[in-house]
């Protein structure tokens, strides 16, 4: 899959809470508790397992989410990132 231009990613993220972060997408979520974080990562996974696109999680400070996705074979953001990001959307 072709590696995505700035101006596209840009584009793409457009409107969304996702950016643009080096070579990555990055989204910061907050949760009322852990047990809430817990879960929607759990709801993560299984949308990441059905793409076989596995994106960074981090849950920190209790409560707080922050997912990273890239394509690691490409070195960089691919239509398939935006699309598991689109995807992540939805679960929240």
């Amino acid at each position: 899959m072709a590696l995505l231009h700035d101006e596209a990613i840009e584009a793409l993220l457009e409107g969304t809470s996702w950016r643009k972060d080096g070579r990555t997408i990055v989204r910061d979520f907050e949760f009322a508790n852990f047990n809430d974080a817990v879960a929607f990562v759990n709801r993560v996974a299984v949308d990441a397992d059905k793409a076989d696109h596995h994106p960074d999680i981090l849950i920190h400070s209790y409560r707080k989410v922050q997912i990273r996705i890239s394509t690691h074979t490409e070195g960089g953001i691919t239509m398939r990132d935006v699309e598991l990001a689109k995807a992540i959307d939805t679960v929240v």
